[in-house]
């Protein structure tokens, strides 16, 4: 597979604030890649620098073998790009708003319309008025609107923010439906859970790229030791203890119990012993697969 984004100690400061700090990596075609952060991490300015809307203060970028400086327009012309606040015209039709659209990538052709309508799941829409559509509905004809003039590669905002689980489902089949379709994908999510979905996850924390691999790999190399769902009462105080336990890397509430990340040598019974030792009545202690959360608070620390 062929490089399509090289970036290179991208860096982008405003004023004495660094955005992003020094980052590096490397997208190969075909890839579906995840950016995962905390609002305000640096993904959106990454993404704004990869296609040149942006200059970096420092480093250097290519994509689809463009330089994001110099051939700024040329690379644009190739790429969709789904803001966070994806603009649409609410008085619009869906209809009106895709020609709309097309019409500024120099795109007529009814068929082509028709076949990316049909690809987001917007057949039988093209009358309803932007405005009247759920979100669900806004998202994809804002993803229709990036897909229209055929892109090589789509950048992807935060793009299921504000939907329903159900709704972000169905988004990431139609994200799968175009890597299937020979596009490369980079998707942008505060959603942990959403991350799981993509081939590979760089996590980003205040401006910096700590981590980029696999989902498993970051699971295996990123955790020193394992992940514990421990059950114990009262619930505020047995955290408390496993807080200042040693052996505990973090500790924190995960629903009607405890989730607890352990380095080497720290087991089930050293966490079920120092939580009878302070009175707390303890119901199991389990080892679970950990999560990509679990990997992000432990590189974040």
């Amino acid at each position: 597979m062929s490089a399509v984004i090289r970036a290179e100690n991208l860096t982008r400061r405003f004023g004495s604030f660094t955005a992003v700090d020094h980052v590096s990596f490397e997208m190969q075609s075909g890839e579906v890649l995840g950016y995962l952060g905390p609002n305000g991490s640096g993904k959106t300015t990454t993404i704004r620098m990869l296609l040149g809307l942006l200059r970096p203060s420092e480093g250097h970028a290519e994509v689809l073998g463009y330089d994001v400086v110099r051939d700024a327009e040329r690379l644009r012309a190739q790429c969709g790009y789904m803001s966070q606040k994806f603009a649409l015209y609410n008085e619009l039709t869906v209809w009106e708003n895709l020609t709309f659209y097309a019409g500024v990538y120099g795109v007529n052709q009814r068929a082509h319309l028709n076949e990316t309508l049909a690809l987001v799941g917007l057949v039988g829409q093209e009358k309803s008025l932007a405005n009247a559509l759920s979100s669900g509905w806004r998202q994809r004809l804002a993803l229709a609107i990036a897909l229209i003039h055929r892109p090589r590669l789509l950048f992807l905002d935060e793009p299921t923010s504000g939907v329903d689980p159900s709704a972000r489902r169905a988004f990431w089949d139609l994200i799968y439906a175009l890597a299937g379709e020979s596009v490369t994908v980079l998707v942008t999510t505060h959603y942990m859970d959403e991350a799981e979905y993509c081939g590979r996850v760089g996590i980003m924390r205040a401006g910096r790229l700590l981590a980029m691999d696999t989902p498993s790999n970051l699971k295996t190399q990123a955790l020193s030791g394992r992940a514990w769902d421990v059950f114990a009462a009262p619930l505020l105080k047995s955290l408390a203890v496993l807080e200042h336990m040693p052996g505990v890397a973090h500790a924190g509430l995960s629903g009607d119990h405890l989730r607890a990340i352990t380095m080497p040598g720290c087991d089930a019974d050293a966490l079920r012993s120092a939580l009878l030792s302070a009175g707390m009545a303890v119901q199991s202690v389990e080892v679970v697969e950990p999560s990509l959360e679990d990997v992000f608070l432990a590189l974040a620390g």
